[in-house]
């Protein structure tokens, strides 16, 4: 993933333009955006971007405690899409960005297979006792790099709406829209996905997730709880429930041994869904084996029980159920 990103002419005309590539995918994206700064309260762009429903898609990537981010993370958030959007700092440590898209994940749907329901979604945090961490790239990273006597708190919640489409026709038992999957791992836009034969063509998706996070002298605490309903179902045939919940959480700790070097970090998560209660646990460390906080190694060995999801991008595939092992370097330069 290579990420350029800066300003044109003037330092309030900003961009970002992202070109990633996965093999295991055989996926090449790429993406931008362009914005105009017009103070610290308020910045508007348009573009492509992450929705912001959960903290780790906002300004977050790649800083996560783990290798990635984790089980019930990805099983909850939205995706991608092009959209417009406001974000600042109105007041001292209090941050918002509210956004106007496409869908949940539409880089990889054709633009003439996108409908006209748009997606709503928005995201606050507040920082009460100072900067989550230092100013830069990694402003709102997990772990406590800097390692500062003060302690240093966020709390932040985060909600997304979307009426979605299956972007395919029925007579198609795989649909091109894959951002929802129900708990047991079957995607919801799946033929079948509620009962034999039968297929949804639209839904609604509501998530409201609430995350918190602490550090002090190199130790961190981070946390997020989701919310995600599903419903106002439109299939090709009856359905035997009306909608779907499921709620879950992730928790992750880490210490560290070695001051701006080695930390040791647990972490897990957990979904409570309608269709199974998938779970995972993991511990492992990271070493930042240069002077730096955007070069690091981590090494993880994680517990997964029955995945309600699948993806390219991680180590997930839906229903996997064992032991995990993962390595990972990154240059966040």
């Amino acid at each position: 993933m290579f990420i350029f990103a800066g300003y044109m002419f003037d330092p309030a005309l900003q961009y970002s333009l992202t070109v990633w590539t996965s093999a295991g995918a055989s996926s090449i994206v790429v993406a931008g955006n362009i914005g105009w700064r017009f103070n610290k309260a308020l910045t508007i762009t348009g573009g492509y971007t992450g929705v912001p429903g959960s903290r780790s898609l906002v300004s977050t990537f790649p800083f996560f405690q783990p290798t990635d981010r984790s089980m019930a993370d990805n099983f909850f958030r939205p995706g991608f899409t092009q959209g417009t959007w406001a974000s600042g700092e109105p007041l001292k440590g209090l941050n918002y960005l509210a956004f106007v898209g496409n869908g949940l994940n539409t880089l990889n749907i054709s633009a003439n297979k996108i409908d006209t329901n748009l997606l709503l979604s928005g995201s606050v945090w507040w920082e009460p006792l100072g900067s989550y961490s230092e100013p830069g790239k990694s402003r709102q990273m997990y772990d406590d790099y800097f390692a500062s006597k003060k302690t240093r708190m966020r709390v932040g919640t985060s909600f997304t709406r979307s009426r979605e489409d299956r972007f395919s026709a029925t007579d198609q038992s795989s649909p091109d829209n894959t951002s929802i999957y129900n708990s047991d791992g079957v995607l919801t836009f799946a033929t079948g996905a509620f009962v034999p034969g039968v297929t949804v063509q639209q839904a609604t998706y509501k998530m409201w997730a609430i995350d918190g996070g602490l550090k002090k002298s190199g130790f961190s605490v981070n946390g997020q709880y989701y919310m995600r309903r599903v419903n106002d179902f439109e299939a090709d045939g009856p359905l035997p429930l009306a909608s779907t919940y499921d709620h879950g959480f992730e928790l992750s700790t880490g210490q560290f041994v070695v001051p701006k070097r080695l930390v040791l970090y647990a972490r897990g998560s957990k979904v409570f869904g309608q269709f199974g209660s998938p779970y995972e646990y993991a511990g492992g460390f990271k070493w930042y084996f240069l002077p730096t906080e955007r070069l690091w190694l981590t090494t993880e060995l994680m517990r997964v029980h029955k995945a309600p999801y699948g993806g390219a991008f991680t180590p997930y595939t839906a229903g996997l159920t064992g032991w995990v092992p993962m390595i990972q370097t990154v240059l966040a330069f």
